[in-house]
């Protein structure tokens, strides 16, 4: 979910970063740059993700931006649609498959939209108003690293979108619409991989924080609006080196949209959405500074009655096991966690062991950041973990 979530960039850097996407017509993106496998960490280049407003209606090119609030309504299916009018916004897929063979997979879809606060006035439809990027990625065990790619583009044309409404997106032959019948279908093709799946809800969505508004910090301004779909059940076909395999499994789907998330000190987050096995969602994360210290965290525990508890930053504590260490960037991931949460009936914990460990994500070719977004299970149930802010400190 999230991990959501996820200083602005200088204005230099960030019309830099626009005129890039906006030249990019529509070709698969080039792959990291090559490095070697001793570099000692992957530098911060332009990233149209690392942009931190100093308020959440500061003008940018004669634009300005709305504020999240507490008690704004959430209406379905109007909010799986795009919210254009805030600087960032995520549809964000993850999940657990398995093979006819009983193979374990697990995969990420994720599509970000971004108002660059640019050519708002420019009556042209080249303007790059909107600026819509993508990843993708399948963790397979017996490859033993994350296969991803990733596409980005001005919005504008059909051929990249984020329509209002309901969940309609494209970014060419990428797309991630709800059909008539109330599920999800995503398609992906990559270079290493093509994904073609079905997500069923099984569960009405789970409006995070305070009715949909999630606090990122200890300043009412720092948050999202925030909801999670999980416990999807998803079919389909996943292709790899020619050969098409018939999947089923079960995903999680989380939703932001906002103008201003983190504190200044924070450089990172660790975000956790699991299926559990009796049909319990968790949802744990933390913002972390500098020094690994939580600057804020939160989460959720709904049961299988549909029984919700929100928890308050004191309630929720993650603590590294294990760490892993990337022979590409350097960084240095707590891949293996434990979550504690306070719930209603005691403290409860949940030990995060990754499907396997290399599983970082390299997304700058796309103008994201370095971070690992991986496959783990616990006892009684499985999910994803995402550590950002490892590689280079994680602005938003």
């Amino acid at each position: 979910m999230t991990p959501r979530r996820f200083a602005w960039l200088q204005a230099l850097v960030l019309v830099l970063a626009v005129a890039l996407a906006a030249a990019i017509v529509f070709r698969p993106a080039p792959g990291p740059p090559p490095s070697a496998p001793s570099a000692p960490r992957a530098a911060a280049g332009p990233s149209l993700i690392e942009a931190r407003p100093p308020t959440a209606a500061t003008p940018v090119d004669g634009a300005s931006f709305p504020s999240v609030v507490p008690g704004a309504p959430f209406s379905f299916p109007r909010d799986h649609g795009a919210h254009p009018a805030w600087r960032l916004e995520w549809w964000y897929l993850t999940g657990w498959l398995e093979t006819a063979g009983g193979a374990p997979l697990g995969f990420q879809v994720t599509f970000f939209r971004v108002r660059t606060g640019l050519g708002e006035g420019n009556p042209s439809a080249f303007a790059p108003r909107q600026v819509l990027f993508a990843h993708a990625a399948l963790s397979d065990p017996r490859v033993g690293r994350l296969l991803h790619d990733q596409r980005i583009a001005r919005q504008g044309f059909g051929l990249a979108q984020a329509r209002l409404g309901d969940a309609d997106l494209v970014l060419n032959d990428w797309s991630l619409v709800r059909r008539a019948d109330g599920r999800f279908h995503a398609r992906v093709r990559g270079e290493e991989f093509d994904l073609d799946l079905v997500l069923s809800p099984t569960q009405p969505p789970l409006l995070q924080g305070q009715g949909g508004y999630s606090r990122k910090g200890p300043s009412p301004t720092q948050a999202s609006y925030y909801y999670s779909v999980p416990h999807l059940a998803v079919s389909g076909r996943v292709s790899r080196d020619g050969r098409e395999r018939e999947v089923t499994g079960q995903a999680w789907m989380d939703r932001e949209w906002s103008s201003t998330l983190l504190d200044s000190r924070a450089v990172g987050w660790d975000w956790a959405g699991i299926n559990l096995d009796d049909g319990s969602a968790l949802t744990a994360f933390q913002v972390r500074d500098a020094e690994g210290r939580a600057v804020w965290a939160g989460g959720s525990l709904r049961g299988p009655d549909g029984a919700l508890t929100t928890f308050a930053p004191d309630q929720v504590r993650l603590r590294p096991l294990r760490v892993w260490r990337s022979p590409r960037t350097g960084a240095a991931y707590p891949v293996a966690q434990q979550i504690e949460v306070d719930a209603p009936d005691g403290p409860r914990r949940f030990t995060l062991e990754p499907l396997f460990d290399d599983q970082e994500l390299d997304s700058r070719a796309a103008g994201g950041p370095v971070y690992w977004e991986g496959a783990v299970a616990t006892q009684g149930g499985r999910g994803y973990l995402e550590l950002t802010g490892y590689a280079s400190a994680l602005k938003m």
